[in-house]
C-alpha cells in the first residue's frame, strides 16, 4: 500500500483525473437532446462509489485491477456485484 501511495503522490492531477473521465465517458445513458438521464446519473453515482471504495481497499494491485475491470465492463451490474460479493471491509 505504501508503494501505491508513493506512486500516486508522483502523478499529476490530470493523470489522477483520467480514470474519472473514462468512467463518465462510459456512461451512455443520455436523453435524445444529449442531457444525462436519471438512469445515467444513478449509474454514475453507483460506479463512482464503487471505484472510490475499491481504491480504499488494502488489497494487492491484481485484485483491485480485476474488480475494476468487472465494474468497467458490466456498467450497473458490475458495481452491484462489487458491493455484494467483494468481501470488502
Amino acid at each position: 500500500m505504501q508503494t501505491l501511495r508513493h506512486f500516486v503522490s508522483r502523478l499529476s492531477f490530470p493523470a489522477l483525473l483520467l480514470p474519472v473521465l473514462l468512467l463518465t465517458a462510459s456512461c451512455s445513458r443520455y436523453n435524445a437532446n444529449g442531457s444525462l438521464s436519471i438512469a445515467g446519473v444513478v449509474y454514475l453515482i453507483l460506479a463512482l462509489a464503487a471505484v472510490v471504495s475499491l481504491l480504499k481497499q488494502d488489497w494487492d494491485l491484481t485484485k483491485k485491477f480485476i474488480w475494476g475491470v468487472v465494474i468497467w465492463i458490466f456498467p450497473v451490474a458490475g458495481s452491484i456485484i462489487y458491493f455484494l460479493f467483494s468481501g470488502r471491509k
